[in-house]
């Protein structure tokens, strides 16, 4: 009877493609999640009740960001790191993860849409669970990132932001290799041509484009650099900002980012 179950589990499954947003928090995966949800063939999570209707929230087989700190933290927990090793990977557990998300997909599309930061740092694992997976992984500067997550951590050393920032894009880059569909892009260049990039984005899945009707607002990142223009203006800030390019901006800039130069466009193809 089991094995009748999973039989059948497989054989909806193999009938879609799955597509994941992976990105940090305040990276723009919740933008894109919107564009993306509004194509007639994508069947997205809406009004589920989970904050930013987040599959991460709406399943019982791996653990959630919150249990790990949350923003700007879980990526330094062990636990959230999965991979095709990961023994969370069973048959029960392949037929629980896509009937509890199958709740909030509509299985009459055959593109199944998911995001949630921890994504990230678990490619290989989704891969492993679900066939026909796809991957769209966004960047964002990691001073805007930094700045926007401190609000929820005002109190961690903004050199922790830069460390999770790197551990997470790192392992990312780590796993690029062992993904069969991957689409990178940029915040930056999202923001500043929206429907080029989300032509690039339904070409990777084989769709015809759509417009969004989402406002997609151009230059958001300035007033997080203001604000570190501003800390970097005192001596004490000054110390602490030079200090901290010093320290990260070669890792940095092996994902197309300053932390010396604000303005240094990013570049799709500066992952090294």
């Amino acid at each position: 009877m089991i094995d009748r179950e999973e039989d059948a589990v497989q054989k909806m499954m193999s009938g879609h493609r799955f597509v994941f947003l992976c990105g940090l928090h305040r990276s723009g995966t919740s933008l894109a999640f919107r564009c993306l949800r509004e194509h007639p063939k994508i069947s997205g999570f809406k009004d589920t009740g989970a904050p930013h209707d987040e599959g991460q929230h709406l399943q019982s087989v791996f653990p959630k960001a919150f249990q790990h700190g949350g923003p700007a933290k879980f990526g330094f927990a062990p636990e959230m790191t999965l991979d095709e090793t990961s023994p969370l990977i069973t048959p029960a557990n392949r037929r629980k993860l896509f009937e509890e998300w199958s709740r909030y997909w509509n299985l009459h599309q055959p593109y199944l849409l998911e995001k949630s930061p921890p994504n990230l740092i678990k490619t290989r694992f989704l891969q492993a669970v679900f066939p026909n997976t796809y991957f769209i992984l966004i960047l964002r500067h990691p001073v805007a990132v930094t700045l926007a997550t401190r609000k929820w951590k005002p109190f961690m050393p903004l050199n922790r932001f830069f460390d999770h920032w790197l551990i997470c894009h790192e392992k990312m880059r780590d796993d690029l290799g062992h993904l069969h569909h991957t689409k990178l892009i940029h915040y930056e260049d999202f923001v500043a041509n929206p429907y080029d990039i989300l032509a690039e984005i339904y070409e990777f899945l084989c769709l015809e484009p759509v417009p969004t009707s989402e406002e997609v607002r151009p230059n958001v990142n300035e007033k997080y650099f203001e604000k570190w223009r501003e800390v970097s203006r005192g001596i004490l800030g000054r110390t602490k900002t030079r200090r901290l390019a010093k320290r990260y901006e070669d890792r940095i800039r092996s994902f197309g980012y300053s932390l010396s130069d604000l303005n240094d466009p990013a570049s799709t193809g500066r992952i090294n």
